[in-house]
């Protein structure tokens, strides 16, 4: 038990399905068998959490990651770094104290991370507009996360056991993305995808696939030339380095031969030219890692899912395939 690698869990927004999904996943004993655990987190907001979900586990109060070691059994092990009040913690309600609370278990579970004290960070859904609402203005998880480990050498990647897909451009209006797809930011993409590919499968030299920009890969510029002045240079640079890295191709098609096993990973130029199709195939199990950071860091592929806060009704595979990656990258 001592051996097992400790996985520091982030409640995410206390007023959606966080605190729901962590109870459902600590009571596997998938997770038990595999790792050491704690969250971080609310008190009040895990407390009515196991008795939405009709848990028999109970708190564990610590007050350091190293007070994990002993948990008693049948016990959640939790850092509290919050006791928000009722009027805070209302289903579906995003306000500023829990948008607040969020950011530090956040910030907390990195720190740990860093300083070595945990070996990896597994995060639930936060709110965003809660979190700006506190004055953090920042588009997601990732953001934060590259700010906080000082690199700006990041890339969101969601993968599950068939799909992985990384992208070039994450959280950014659709307008701006020409302008934003450069050769730096595709090689780089390219770059730090092998690696995180490499580390997540154990494959020594992973089949990248490099999606175009536009329709039919700009049809030899009828439709752009960013796959002719930007794509395709960059994919020759990281072949020259040695990365096995083809295209660009057309992402209409690609992912029919993706999935059947034709390549390790795929590197998209937008957001949802990548996601949709991997939460089509992924979207109970699909997990999203920060690749690049000098920290491992895995969360679920959902979001906080307000219309099922309360029920008891949402599903946890997302979170066990997180916590179950985490370990395995930690491994």
């Amino acid at each position: 038990m001592q051996n097992l690698p400790l996985i520091a869990i982030t409640m995410g927004d206390p007023c959606g399905v966080g605190p729901e999904i962590i109870v459902k996943s600590l009571q596997s004993p998938q997770v038990a068998a595999g790792c050491r655990t704690f969250v971080i987190g609310d008190r009040p907001a895990l407390e009515r959490a196991l008795s939405v979900c009709q848990s028999d586990l109970r708190i564990h109060e610590i007050y350091a990651p190293e007070d994990a070691a002993a948990t008693p059994e049948g016990c959640v092990a939790l850092l509290a770094l919050s006791r928000l009040s009722a009027d805070d913690l209302q289903y579906g309600r995003p306000g500023a104290a829990a948008g607040d609370a969020v950011f530090r278990y956040i910030c907390q579970a990195a720190r740990f991370c860093l300083e070595g004290r945990v070996a990896a960070m597994a995060t639930a859904p936060i709110s965003k507009e809660a979190m700006h609402r506190a004055g953090h203005d920042y588009p997601g998880h990732t953001e934060l996360l590259a700010e906080l480990c000082g690199t700006d050498d990041f890339v969101m990647m969601l993968a599950g056991d068939v799909l992985r897909v990384s992208l070039v451009t994450i959280h950014e209006a659709l307008a701006d993305v020409p302008r934003l797809v450069t050769f730096e930011q595709v090689l780089k993409t390219i770059r730090i995808t092998a690696e995180g590919v490499r580390r997540l499968t154990g494959i020594t030299a992973p089949r990248l696939a490099v999606l175009a920009l536009n329709p039919h890969c700009g049809e030899g510029g009828k439709f752009g030339n960013q796959e002719r002045d930007v794509i395709a240079p960059a994919i020759a640079r990281a072949r020259a380095d040695g990365i096995d890295a083809q295209g660009p191709l057309s992402a209409d098609t690609l992912f029919h031969f993706a999935q059947q096993g034709a390549y390790d990973g795929v590197v998209a130029m937008y957001h949802d030219q990548g996601l949709i199709p991997l939460k089509m195939l992924h979207f109970d199990d699909g997990v999203n890692i920060t690749l690049g950071l000098p920290i491992i860091r895995t969360s679920v592929d959902h979001g906080t899912a307000y219309n099922l806060a309360g029920t008891g009704q949402a599903s946890e595979k997302s979170l066990l395939a997180a916590i179950r990656m985490a370990v395995r990258m930690a491994g």
